[in-house]
Order: structure tokens, then sequence, then C-alpha cells
């Protein structure tokens, strides 16, 4: 009941639920009470001296209502307190403590309590073991069920939140296509491809993991060559021979079989001479190609003024298209950035550090940052800052390539081909050792499109030269 009268059950959640900033405390707050001053003016129940239907019985709170009388935080902490309360103790599991902390804090109460209820509910009821006793908090445990969405999504909160250690989930999902993919082979030709898959390009892609530098060109790269092994060893066996066995006439007949199979095959021949597998055979390296470049530069400024200015495209989208567009980043690195990369100054600038060096933002990038940065979204119902400027959907992770990538080729730009524009661009007017420390890439990489920016140039001057010689 509100002093002005009844109140239906649909307008009072409405009102709850829209919360306004009160024109006398300046607070945000449901605003229903007239207030003592001036009775046509609404304000918040304590402008208005009246005690507030819109607050939970429980704690007395106004935000995230909840059902009739209590608010979502309260029912949340109550449902997690049954779920995860060790029985032995009466209190919540001590190794669960993390994820009690992070979940009942989470921005949105009410997207829990639904993640809890939902069906089907397997990790809540994955959860209820644990908390029980009656299964190991571990890797293990996930190792040894299905590799579903909800597994992987509790295994994910649980890493999130520093129950259980970090992993890399690509590089396990790997591992059980492996053993799957070398079904096919003979012992010992599945035993030599598995060497080189597990010691060589598994390992390779730990490394790369453990920098934060793992990519998903590089997790099918892998599967390819591994994928190339296991081809060239059914190959093998077909014609009454092992892969340790192959002679190169025998390689060269595989390879007029299958043209297409040279790229994938020549790291897995490398490494069989290397690992004394098989040093008969032999795939020579092709020479490196200098890069191409087919967006004009006009094509170029007509999408960096479209991602300034289309309000239609997702902001994350467009802060990333733009780094790509100016300072030609790859989605894999943008999609891994961290917020402690931005450095908005008093000044209204804003600073990006790519790789060691600060570069402040052309204006209107500089605002559509400064925007995403107050409201970054939280896609996860996880409450922990993990730290990542895109975060993703999964608790701790960022965004993934491809959802950046969607919307930009939605909007018309090709991020492979416009960052090839970019760096050409950039590698004309910056000299290489400068470029490499600005954007990040290798020294050999810079020094590359300078050349060819240098080649581009020159071929331009003397064509120019010609034609006034002929005018």
């Amino acid at each position: 009941m509100l002093p002005t009268g009844p109140i239906c059950y649909r307008c009072r959640r409405d009102i709850a639920y829209h919360p306004a900033v009160c024109p006398e405390c300046f607070e945000l707050r449901p605003i229903a009470y007239p207030s003592l001053s001036n009775y046509n003016a609404l304000v918040c129940a304590g402008c208005a001296g009246e005690e507030s239907i819109f607050a939970c019985a429980g704690c007395g709170r106004e935000d995230h209502p909840y059902g009739a009388a209590r608010c979502a935080r309260c029912i949340l902490t109550e449902r997690l307190t049954s779920l995860l309360t060790d029985p032995d103790t009466g209190r919540i599991h001590a190794k669960l403590v993390p994820l009690y902390d992070e979940l009942v804090a989470a921005s949105r109460p009410q997207s829990v309590i639904t993640w809890l209820q939902k069906p089907p509910a397997t990790g809540v009821r994955l959860l209820d073991l644990m908390a029980r006793g009656e299964l190991p908090i571990s890797h293990d445990t996930f190792r040894a069920l299905p590799a579903d969405r909800s597994h992987n999504y509790l295994r994910e909160l649980l890493t999130g939140a520093g129950v259980l250690p970090a992993y890399h989930a690509p590089i396990e999902q790997m591992e059980r296509w492996l053993d799957a993919t070398l079904a096919p082979l003979g012992a010992e030709d599945a035993g030599l491809v598995g060497r080189y898959a597990r010691w060589h390009l598994l390992r390779r892609l730990r490394t790369a993991a453990d920098r934060g530098e793992l990519t998903k060109s590089a997790i099918y790269a892998a599967r390819g060559n591994i994928n190339g092994a296991v081809r060239l060893g059914q190959w093998a066996a077909r014609h009454g021979t092992t892969i340790a066995a192959l002679s190169q006439p025998e390689l060269e007949s595989y390879l007029a079989d299958y043209p297409g199979a040279r790229n994938s095959q020549q790291t897995f021949v490398a490494w069989l001479s290397r690992a004394r597998a098989n040093s008969k055979i032999t795939i020579p390296w092709r020479g490196t190609t200098m890069p191409e470049v087919i967006v004009t530069d006009a094509d170029r400024w007509d999408q960096i003024n479209t991602l300034l200015h289309d309000d239609t495209i997702a902001l994350y989208a467009r802060i990333g298209g733009l780094f790509t567009l100016l300072f030609a980043q790859p989605l894999e690195t943008i999609v891994a950035m961290r917020v402690d990369q931005i450095t908005p100054e008093d000044d209204e600038r804003v600073l990006v550090t790519f790789d060691t060096i600060g570069i402040e933002m052309p204006p209107g990038l500089d605002g559509l940052i400064r925007r995403h940065l107050t409201r970054p979204g939280t896609p996860s119902i996880a409450r922990a800052d993990h730290g990542w400027l895109f975060p993703g959907r999964h608790p701790g992770r960022h965004l993934v390539r491809e959802t950046f990538r969607g919307h930009l080729v939605a909007a018309g730009v090709r991020p492979g081909h416009s960052r090839h524009a970019a760096m050409f661009a950039l590698a004309g007017q910056i000299p290489a050792p400068v470029l490499a420390e600005l954007i990040g890439i290798a020294d050999k990489t810079a020094v590359k499109w300078a050349a060819l920016a240098a080649r581009d140039w020159s071929e331009y001057v003397t064509q120019r030269n010609n034609h006034r010689e002929d005018g």
C-alpha cells in the first residue's frame, strides 16, 4: 500500500525494476511517494518519511527485487548456502568457499538463480555431490565426465573462481580428439604420430597458452598437421610399409596422390628427421613470400568512418575493428587485451599500449573506448573482474575471435585484409624498428612490410616520373 492508495503487483514490480534518481536526495531508488514539500512530486520512501514497500523483508535493500517480499540476493544466498554446505561441518565446503563468494556477490543475482534452476541442472547436481564429498573437486573428475556444455561451463566457473587451477580447455579437448584420430593407424605408426603430436605440437601449444598467446588458428594448424601425418600413415599402410620405412620416391608418390598435402606434411617430415625416426625423406621448404594488400587505402578509411559513427554495430566490435584498421592489430591479440592496457588521461586523452609504448588514440576512438570502460558488460554470472578488456560469456575468459569477426564482416570489414592495408600504410610512414615496438610485431615482420611499402612507393615514383617525361 502506498500513501496514494493500493498498488497492483505488476505496477509495484515495474517501479522496483526501473528505479530513478530521487529529485530530493539524488539517490537511485524506486520513486513512488508524494514529497512532503510538494504533494504532486514523487520521491523515494526515505524523503517521503515512509517505510518502503519495495524493500526486501530480509535485508531491507530495494535493489534486485525478486518475488513478493524478498530480493534476489537474499534468495541466492539461501540457495547457495543450501547447495554448497558440507553436511559434515554444517558450513560451506572449505574448497567451495571461493565459488560461494564469487556467486553470492554477482552483479546480477537473478542470473545466478536462473542458472541454478535451469534444466538440465547437470552442473548443479555435480556441485551438490562435490559439496557432500561424494565427488572429488578436481580436474580429474571432469576428465572422467562427458565434455558437454554443462560440465565445461561448471569447470570454467570453478577455475575462474580459483577453486581449480587454471587449465587449457582447447588443448585438453585436442588430447581427447587425438586418441580417436590415431585409432585407424597401426601400432607402430600410431605411436610415432602420437609422439609427434604430444611432444612436439601439443608442447608448443601449451607454451603458447602459458604465455597467453594460444589462438584458434594455432589449434587448427596443429590439427591439420596431425591429420596430415595420419593420412600419410594410412597411405603407407595401404602400400605395405610404415612411416619410419618410407623412402623419398614413396613420399613423392604420396604427394602426387595428395597434391594439397605438402604444407601439412612439411613440419611432420622435418620432425621425423630431427627425431631420427626417418631421415631418408624430406620436403623442401618454400621460400617466404611478400604479403599482399588487396584493400585500398580509400576503402580502409571508409571502413574506419563506418566503425566510428555506426551505432548499430556492437561497441566492442567497433573498437576492435578500429584497432585493426588503424594500428594493424590482429583479432586474436585484440580479444585478449586487458583493461590495464588502457590509460584514460585527465585531459580526455586515452592511451593504449599494444606492446611497450602507450599510443594516443585519435578523436572518436578515444570516446568509444571511454564509453566501453563505463559499461563493458557482465556476460558471465560470475562476479570477479578478471581484467579482460572484452570479457566473454564463460567465467574468467575473454570474448572469442569469431564473435568479433562476425560483427565486422556483417559491417563490410574483412579483418585480415584490412589489417594488411593498415600495416602497409603504417610501414610507409614509420621506421621498421619503431613500428615493431609500437604495435607489437616481430622486427623481421616490420622489415618485410617496410620493404613492401618502399618497393611499391619507389615503383609509384618511377611511374610518375615516366609519365611526366612522356607528357
